[in-house]
């Protein structure tokens, strides 16, 4: 096994820290979960600070990540409500050294309970702008509960320049009368080859739309003010859920989720070569497909998660059952472009065989920034459950990890970061148990470091769903992605299509 760089001189000190952590890994307390091997580690890095009585505590939700060097910022919900969407507050943890250490708190000044204007927040995502040397937490904002959300939403945006002391945010988008924000994320041109260098972009949709239509605006000034949002040109699909990219010559592509005007699902892209002047370029990567063991009981799917590596290909995974006979169970698969335009043939990430019955769900993909094509350095978190079309009561519920050094050819055996948990101790939504829409994993210092919702048994009305950090080691493996040799259609799939209470379910925040 790689020692991932930490024989250098200048990561000595990590190692020795590594050491004593594996020697003492059997003597954690109960707050840290059982680690699966030495070249992994797992403890808690926050819980709900929050005290009000009209949502659900403890309880976090939907962690993002980003990482510059050996640190690696993360961004929660706290507090989830029951129904109507949106949390408590937003949280944060940041780690100097690779997902050993960890320190964090709240934001300030975005929700009632933090000082601020909103009743609730939701979406956390974080970005670092190299240019203005600041890192950035993009969330959402409501003045309203989610269920009367249309025309008190906004997009707004945290700024720090260590990554331990944040700003009150600032407004990047407020909703009209007759909008309703949801799904914002973030990113930053980290060129310095770029025409756009320091250029940050900020993403979100609206679903009081017809169709749901992306919005993008950016902002020059480490984040401080931002442009007039604009939309995609001639939008034809229901948008929900991008992750900008940016190439080394500052061209933008967004892949997302949507659905065109018949209903039909899909990973969508789009893109800008003018620093987000106009958006265009809209095609449909794959259609959607997944399988109906993905029970109602669950609020989480298929949102695509982007990365790009040092020359500028993109890679986007999400889950979905192309592999399949019948459509039975997900996979985590994956496709790349160099131009945002064309795209290789889908491959199956090899997490468990083809027909293990197991469900992958909810992959969050980290490429490693330093590295490129056949050498580039990949990872993937991601949720199962081992007996697809198991109950709400009966799933036994894993958090898992793989990582790749060969650009995604061949990946290491898969890893269990935590579990078994069961649904009914995650937050609880009115469409579902929730973990979150999304998960996250960075590449730092060559660990996949992560963060993740784990649960234990709730006491009563409490619960005990909290977050925790993951650093693994990103040695590779010998195990080949399987090349899906057909272009996908829904025809030749079987595909099962879940309907409009489906793809709805995102829209609650």
């Amino acid at each position: 096994m790689k020692l991932c760089r930490l024989l250098r001189r200048d990561n000595l000190p990590l190692l020795l820290l590594t050491i004593v952590l594996t020697i003492t890994f059997t003597f954690l307390n109960q707050q840290q979960v059982r680690a699966q091997a030495a070249s992994l580690f797992v403890k808690q890095v926050s819980a709900d600070p929050y005290k009000n009585s009209d949502s659900q505590h403890q309880t976090q939700v939907e962690p993002d990540t980003f990482s510059v060097g050996s640190t690696v910022v993360s961004a929660f919900q706290s507090g989830r409500f029951v129904s109507g969407g949106g949390a408590s507050g937003i949280s944060w943890s940041t780690s100097f050294d690779a997902g050993l250490s960890w320190t964090g708190g709240s934001l300030k000044g975005i929700t009632i309970n933090d000082g601020g204007p909103y009743a609730r927040a939701s979406d956390a995502v974080v970005a670092y702008d190299l240019a203005h040397h600041t890192w950035l937490i993009s969330s959402l904002g409501a003045k309203t509960t989610f269920d009367g959300v249309v025309g008190s939403t906004a997009v707004i945006v945290s700024r720090s320049s260590n990554a331990l002391t944040w700003s009150k945010p600032v407004t990047v988008a407020a909703s009209s009368s007759t909008q309703n924000f949801d799904k914002d994320w973030i990113v930053c041109d980290q060129h310095p080859t770029s025409p756009f260098f320091g250029r940050c972009y900020a993403q979100w949709d609206d679903g009081a739309s017809t169709p749901w239509l992306t919005f993008m605006s950016y902002s020059d000034d480490g984040g401080l003010t931002w442009s007039t949002p604009q939309n995609l040109n001639n939008q034809t699909f229901y948008a929900q859920g991008g992750q900008p990219v940016v190439q080394p010559d500052g061209t933008v592509i967004v892949p997302l989720y949507g659905f065109d005007l018949n209903g039909v699902e899909g990973i969508y892209t789009y893109r800008s070569t003018n620093g987000g002047a106009s958006w265009t370029d809209q095609q449909r990567i794959a259609p959607l497909t997944y399988s109906t063991t993905v029970a109602s009981f669950y609020r989480g799917g298929s949102l695509p998660s982007a990365e790009i590596d040092q020359a500028g290909k993109v890679y986007v995974a999400w889950a979905g059952c192309y592999f399949e006979a019948q459509c039975k169970t997900d996979d985590i698969v994956m496709t790349t472009s160099t131009d945002g335009l064309s795209w290789t043939p889908l491959q199956r990430i090899p997490l468990d065989a083809i027909g293990s019955n197991v469900e992958h769900l909810t992959a969050g993909l980290a490429v490693d920034s330093t590295t490129k094509g056949d050498h580039a350095h990949l990872a993937v978190t991601y949720y199962y459950w081992a007996n697809a079309g198991c109950s709400a009561a009966t799933c036994q519920v894993y958090v898992g990890t793989a990582n790749s050094t060969n650009g995604g050819s061949t990946w290491s055996q898969h890893q269990t970061l935590a579990g078994p948990m069961v649904t009914t101790d995650w937050a609880q939504t009115d469409i579902g148990a929730m973990t979150g829409d999304y998960i996250s994993t960075s590449i730092a210092a060559n660990f996949a470091v992560t963060v993740i919702p784990v649960s234990r048994a709730h006491t009563g009305q409490t619960f005990h769903q909290s977050m925790y950090g993951a650093s693994t080691c990103v040695s590779g493996g010998s195990i080949p992605s399987e090349v899906l040799a057909t272009p996908p259609a829904t025809t030749l799939l079987q595909a099962v299509q879940k309907g409009t209470s489906a793809k709805m379910q995102y829209q609650a925040n």
